[in-house]
Formats: C-alpha cells, sequence, structure tokens
C-alpha cells in the first residue's frame, strides 16, 4: 500500500509495523525527525510501549476479565495495536488521531497483523474522542495518553473516560518544565513549583501524579498509583481510579510539599496541600526552597511490579534485560522513602572525591538505616537516614581513600 511518503517496515514486540522512514526527514544532525514526519513515529520510545504492554496485562490479570482499552493520540497505531496482539483478554481496541495519515496507517498495520476485527480507528480531537467514552456505559477500562510534550490538556477528558477500577498512563516529555529549569510552566501546566535539585526526576514523576490527582479530585474519583518510570527524556505514571467522594479525599490528603536546603542538602515532606511551611533549614538555617504541592504517596506498588515482572519474564522482548533491570529497582523501591541522594552532587559540593555508591549505602546500612538505590539515578540512594548521617558516610569513606 502506498501512503504517499517513504515508509519501512519494522518489527516491535510481536507485531510487524508500518511506519515512516525517519532518515528521510533527518536534513540537520539536530531535527527531530518524530515531529517533521507526516506521521509521529519515535522509535526511542519503544521500551516506554514495552512497559505500557506489560502494565497493562498486569491490570488485565487484577481484574480478571475482557478489557476495552484506547489510545487518543495513536501516530502509526504501533502501541495500540501491541495491546490487540500481545495483551491477553483485551477485547477491544480504540484507536485515534486527528491526523488522517496516521488513521490511515494505523488500519493498515491493524490489517497488517490480523487484528483489524478488534481494532477500531477514529478520526477526531483527542479530547472530543475521549468525551464520546464519558457517558457511564461507554466508558474504557484503560486509557493511554502518550503525547509530544504534556498530557495535561488531555487529562480530564482521560479520567471521565474511564470506568470505576480503569486505568490511566500518562507520559510527560516536558521535562524542562517538571525539572524546574522553565519553573513558570510548570506552575501554569501541573498546578505545582519545581525544583532544579538531584532528584528532579523523583519530583517530576510526583508533580504529574499530584496534577493527576487534584483533576481526579474535582469528578470525585481518587488514583492508586501502581508504577511509575522516569527514563531518558520522559516521566510515565500508572494509576487505577476509584469513583467516589471518600476516596478522592484520600488521594488529595497524599498530596504535600518537599521542602528542601541548597545549603546543607536537608529535605522533608509536608502533608496537606494547605500546610504552614517551615521558611528556615533546621539544620543550618539556611533559606528552604519548596516543591510542590505535589504527591507524597507511593509511586509504585511491589506486587503490580511483581507481576509485570512475570509477565516480562514470558516474553521475548528486545531490551528485556533492561526491563527486568528497571523493574527490578522500581518494585524494591515501591516502599522507600520520598526523595533520594546523588552520592556525586554531595561529594561535589564538599569538594570530596565520589565515593563508591555500594559502600555508602553500606554505610548507612550499619548505623541502622534505609538504604536503597534508585531507578531515577545511578547514583541515587533513598534513605530515611537524615542528611548529616549521609554527610558523614560520604566524608569518612572519602578520609579512607585519602590515606
Amino acid at each position: 500500500m502506498s501512503f504517499g511518503f517513504p515508509t519501512e517496515t519494522i518489527k516491535e514486540g510481536e507485531i510487524k509495523a508500518v511506519v515512516p522512514k525517519l532518515e528521510t526527514y533527518r536534513e540537520k544532525p539536530q531535527d527531530y525527525a518524530p515531529s517533521k514526519a507526516p506521521v509521529f513515529y519515535n522509535p526511542v520510545m519503544e521500551l516506554n510501549r514495552d512497559f505500557a504492554v506489560l502494565a497493562l496485562q498486569a491490570h488485565q490479570k487484577t481484574v480478571d476479565r475482557e478489557i476495552r482499552v484506547s489510545e487518543p493520540l495513536t501516530g502509526c497505531g504501533l502501541r495500540g495495536v501491541r495491546f490487540a496482539v500481545e495483551v491477553s483478554g483485551v477485547c477491544k481496541v480504540v484507536l485515534n488521531d486527528i491526523n488522517p495519515q496516521s488513521v490511515k496507517i494505523t488500519k493498515h498495520n491493524a490489517e497488517l497483523n490480523g487484528v483489524e476485527d478488534k481494532v477500531e480507528v477514529c478520526n477526531l480531537d483527542a479530547n472530543l474522542f475521549l468525551t464520546q467514552h464519558a457517558a457511564p456505559k461507554k466508558r474504557l477500562d484503560y486509557v493511554d495518553v502518550d503525547p509530544f510534550g504534556t498530557p495535561v490538556v488531555y487529562m480530564d477528558s482521560a479520567l471521565r473516560a474511564l470506568r470505576n477500577g480503569g486505568m490511566i498512563a500518562l507520559t510527560a516529555t516536558d521535562m524542562a518544565p517538571l525539572c524546574g529549569v522553565h519553573r513558570k510552566a510548570c506552575i501554569r501546566k501541573y498546578g505545582g513549583t519545581p525544583l532544579r535539585t538531584e532528584y528532579c526526576h523523583e519530583l517530576a514523576v510526583r508533580l504529574l501524579v499530584g496534577c493527576t490527582a487534584v483533576m481526579a479530585a474535582k469528578h470525585e474519583i481518587g488514583i492508586n498509583v501502581l508504577f511509575s518510570h522516569s527514563i531518558d527524556h520522559y516521566v510515565r505514571a500508572y494509576a487505577t481510579v476509584s469513583h467516589g467522594a471518600k476516596v478522592a479525599d484520600k488521594s488529595v490528603q497524599q498530596m504535600g510539599y518537599i521542602l528542601h536546603c541548597f545549603s546543607c542538602f536537608h529535605r522533608e515532606t509536608v502533608q496537606g496541600i494547605v500546610s504552614p511551611l517551615k521558611q528556615v533549614c533546621p539544620n543550618c538555617g539556611a533559606k528552604l526552597s519548596v516543591a510542590g504541592p505535589l504527591w507524597l504517596g507511593k509511586i509504585a506498588d511491589q506486587n503490580f511490579c511483581a507481576t509485570m515482572e512475570e509477565e516480562l519474564g514470558k516474553r521475548n522482548l528486545k531490551k528485556k534485560n533492561k526491563l527486568l533491570k528497571t523493574l527490578t529497582l522500581i518494585r524494591n523501591e515501591a516502599d522507600a522513602p520520598v526523595t533520594y541522594y546523588g552520592v556525586d552532587k554531595i561529594c561535589d559540593k564538599l569538594n570530596l572525591p565520589i565515593s563508591s555508591q555500594t559502600k555508602v549505602m553500606n554505610g548507612i546500612k550499619a548505623q541502622g538505616f534505609v538504604a536503597i538505590p534508585t531507578h531515577f539515578n545511578s547514583r541515587g540512594i533513598k534513605t530515611d537516614a537524615p542528611t548529616d548521617v549521609v554527610k558523614d558516610v560520604i566524608t569518612k569513606l572519602a578520609q579512607k581513600m585519602g590515606r
């Protein structure tokens, strides 16, 4: 079939798909070919789509019934067709894109993989498409919002399109606002203040989830975050929804602030959106900076991660080792304290040689505290130890290195 632009056939997961030939649209080395192609396709997001398949299968196993799933911004239909082929228990996949060429190539990819009877493709504005599923009997079990930029503009209609117990998956690629480079843009979009700290990627997830919780609460919907991750240039969160004012209130109660001292690395959480905030660091007396309001609750669930790991074991995915490593880290840090310490940042601030992450964790554990590596940062450590203990361990290790 001719699409009027250069294409190639790729294999991803268990499917074959026709996609734009991206090198055709890269005139300069700095060109971002996916956005220049007639139909959006980003090969870098394969890992994102792999995780989506695993998470959707884990969700289907949890609800234990046939499910109807949707992707309102489908591009080439890669993710949606993979859902239809690779996730058991999916009875219907409703895909949508405002681009008529996307609709054409998505329909072709569904036929190419023999799932055209299971896949429906629409050509509407994404919010209009989702709103058409807002009526009680038309609601969906899973909505996957994976835009170029922020998902906030689709969040309200995505939440309303979900049935009670359904799952929402959100990707945010606008990391500059979420990580504090464009502070005003983050406040405007996500309703919270970011900070340019060593744990800014965790803050990005918590700002995204916090925005979701507040948006859902307006419709008397509560959320339960089961999985989230930060990889490359984006953050991603998966949460189930529960209808009712009480569960919505419970979600809002998990909102709060993180107070951070850029002078001594002290940080602490403050529960509640309207809580009075400290102005001065109790550790060194410097002025405290504030991130939030944002989500202070769990951003992953151990059991859900374990189910995803089981599903991964049954599949032959190209990036299986990276998926497993990331999943294992996320499962292990699911119950860990909020924020993490960057060993390299502390060493740089104290003008010390960089200590081994493992040795620092062992030193913290020897004093009776929790110390866990994090997927957010290869040099990051999640711990309930006070800042002074962390710095003391690092300082003593550096002194030993200097002998």
